[in-house]
């Protein structure tokens, strides 16, 4: 993915509304919508699976959420979960061009296997704009975060949580599903920080990012490199973190290696809490939700102004250059930081981390009422 503009890693997150940043010029005035479109609108949300709790939890919430607050409620979003069944989700696709959706949020499980469904909706007039995943075929537009980045964000983090490093020192890199896009580039971001640093002594691409996948790669790991001998794993997500350290404390280890993560999870934040994972991304998902809502009705409603100033950034795709897109920053969440990202953000409150068995733990971290 060609970045034309670069999202930087913020000391501390705030969930915006961009429809409220008079910076980017975008009033959120159902008013000014098109005479041939008004609010009645009709959003199809396409998410890609359910083992990441993100989406259920808060992706769809929060667009649905913000499609009735751009369209004085008139406005619904529909929204099918493909499980991370490319098939499946091929069919949902097809299922919303059949039912003549107004426009499509695409988070795709499959970047490259869905571009013919996204010819399709082109065909039909239906735009697509891609989310969380850039999608091949001709979407109208993507927003996500700056994947490179993340990864960026992971493999430095790794090597701090490290310490003083040698390029022998061996780590696992436990990667995401080879059919999501993300997973590359989240892959060559933190590549771009290890590599020359330490020795990537085993490398996994896992399927469909699950979490049983990654433990049982993790225990191969172990078996060819040794358990004293892994200083750090790079886990690309959270949920995959878990299945690494199950695979560490099967063989007894008590005294893990840093370990990174992504998505702020509240099983990962725990984990940071109780010191058993180092790091994880958090980004802000109100903020790439919310956007992709305005993207959404603004396409559709003909707001040109409003649809431009939103995606001020450019990629590129497999399929097609110049696709306007906004990608939104990211940040290192440790212990350090637990209260200014996922708290301040009202992601979880403290009570939703501190439960009886981390209390201990965020006491002595300082994350307590």
């Amino acid at each position: 993915m060609r970045r034309t503009a670069t999202a930087v890693a913020a000391a501390s997150t705030m969930t915006l509304s961009l429809a409220a940043c008079g910076a980017l010029g975008v009033t959120g005035d159902s008013s000014e919508a098109s005479p041939t479109k008004g609010n009645d609108i009709t959003v199809g949300l396409l998410l890609p699976e359910t083992a990441n709790t993100r989406y259920d939890k808060f992706d769809y919430p929060i667009i649905r959420n913000k499609v009735q607050e751009l369209t004085d409620k008139q406005g619904q979003v529909v929204y099918l979960n493909a499980d991370a069944d490319a098939k499946k989700q091929a069919s949902q696709l097809q299922k919303m061009i059949d039912d003549q959706v107004d426009v499509i949020l695409l988070d795709a499980v499959d970047a490259h296997a869905i571009a013919g469904g996204v010819q399709k909706a082109k065909d039909a007039g239906i735009p697509v704009i891609a989310y969380d995943r850039l999608a091949e075929g001709p979407i109208d537009a993507y927003v996500s975060f700056d994947n490179e980045l993340v990864g960026e964000v992971q493999g430095r983090s790794l090597l701090e949580a490290m310490g003083e490093v040698d390029s022998s020192d061996k780590i696992v890199m436990m990667n995401g599903s080879l059919t999501d896009p993300n997973a590359k580039q989240f892959k060559a971001g933190a590549l771009s920080e290890l590599n020359g640093q330490v020795d990537v002594a085993k490398s996994y691409d896992t399927k469909d990012w699950k979490p049983e996948n990654a433990e049982a790669n993790m225990a191969q790991a172990i078996k060819a490199i040794g358990v004293n001998n892994i200083k750090g794993v790079y886990s690309a997500n959270d949920g995959m973190a878990g299945g690494v350290i199950r695979a560490l404390k099967a063989v007894g280890v008590t005294q893990l290696p840093p370990i990174t993560g992504q998505d702020a999870e509240l099983d990962g934040v725990q984990r940071i809490v109780a010191g058993e994972q180092y790091m994880s991304v958090y980004k802000s998902y109100p903020q790439e939700a919310e956007s992709a809502a305005e993207m959404a009705v603004a396409k559709v409603q003909g707001h040109d102004i409003q649809f431009d100033s939103l995606t001020q950034d450019q990629v590129d795709s497999p399929t097609d250059q110049d696709i306007r897109a906004l990608l939104v920053p990211v940040v290192a969440l440790t212990q350090d930081n637990i209260k200014e990202t996922v708290v301040a953000d009202g992601i979880y409150q403290l009570s939703d981390i501190c439960t009886a068995k981390y209390k201990a733990a965020c006491a002595a971290i300082g994350l307590s009422k």
